[in-house]
């Protein structure tokens, strides 16, 4: 593989780091909504001494879109930015996305697998080793 079809396939990489950094703060801000109707329809059916409970729940819930959207959608958009400007630290810090996206099967496991094969290719030329095959 050449130098500029590798170029490409990190820009590719990129622009789907960014739709997936994207659709996670959608998805995080969607479960928000979600809990927050859930909770409030909760709260008109309950007694006071359970509200105290549910205001509880809703204090530790209400950090779980802040959570996904600073350790998920963050990084990945980290990471596109790299990836698209061609900063020296972009496909290693693509790799270190990629393997955290492994675990969030398919799309992520797809997407993991590729930041992996993108970062030995980025190795394998800059060392100009020979290829196999």
């Amino acid at each position: 593989m050449e130098h500029y079809q590798l170029n490409n396939h990190k820009r590719t990489l990129g622009i789907l780091y960014i739709v997936s950094g994207t659709l996670t703060i959608l998805g995080a801000l969607a479960i928000n909504i979600l809990l927050s109707f859930i909770l409030s329809f909760a709260f008109s059916e309950v007694d006071p001494e359970e509200q105290r409970v549910l205001e509880f729940v809703q204090t530790i819930l209400s950090f779980l879109p802040a959570f996904l959207i600073l350790f998920f959608a963050l990084p990945t958009l980290i990471a596109a930015f790299g990836l698209l400007t061609k900063k020296s630290w972009g496909v290693t810090f693509a790799l270190i996305v990629g393997c955290i996206k492994l675990f969030s099967f398919p799309i992520g496991t797809a997407l993991g697998i590729y930041s992996i094969w993108i970062y030995s290719e980025d190795v394998r030329l800059s060392k100009q080793l020979p290829t196999n095959g």
